[in-house]
């Protein structure tokens, strides 16, 4: 582990000597992921790409590489289509779920490498995205305030992964 990880811990992500509050999957924290179970995978995952809602989020607060997301975003959670655990964009027949959502918890996502190539019903979309609110648990991700995920996002680095232990 480096000063660049990002380590779960029971009290929080633990990010360059700071402890920042977040929640995680519904199912808890699981060693043997499954599509659905509302858990939040162990294992030291990438992150692999910057997402924010443009007409939230003003683009000069994020990094150059971050991509807007648009109406026909959406990311496949088919576990038998072979777009599984991939950004596909609308229209799209297979199950999926939309990344431009009504709500603001996906105004800001760091996807991550989990299940990636992906195998059939391991799981899928396992993003760090803005929380609901404190302490209400996610489908397996791992949710921070909108303030902290900004302010990990301008600390992250080329070698920055997330270290989730069981």
């Amino acid at each position: 582990m480096t000063r660049d990880d990002l380590l779960l811990t029971p009290t929080g992500v633990l990010f360059q000597k700071r402890r920042l509050p977040c929640t995680v999957g519904r199912g808890g924290i699981i060693h043997d992921k499954r599509e659905g179970d509302g858990a939040t995978p162990t294992g030291t995952h990438r992150i692999t790409g910057l997402w924010f809602r443009p007409d939230r989020i003003p683009a000069h607060l994020l990094p150059r590489h971050a991509r807007p997301i648009t109406p026909r975003d959406l990311w496949c959670d088919a576990p038998n289509d072979p777009a599984y655990n991939q950004h596909v964009r609308a229209p799209f027949k297979a199950s999926h779920e939309v990344l431009r959502r009504a709500d603001p918890q996906y105004d800001l996502i760091l996807t991550t490498d989990w299940n990636t190539p992906a195998e059939p019903h391991k799981g899928s979309a396992i993003f760090l995205h803005t929380w609901r609110r404190p302490g209400h648990p996610t489908a397996g991700c791992i949710a921070f305030s909108r303030a902290d995920l900004l302010w990990i996002i301008a600390r992250l680095t080329a070698r920055s992964r997330v270290i989730v232990r069981g």
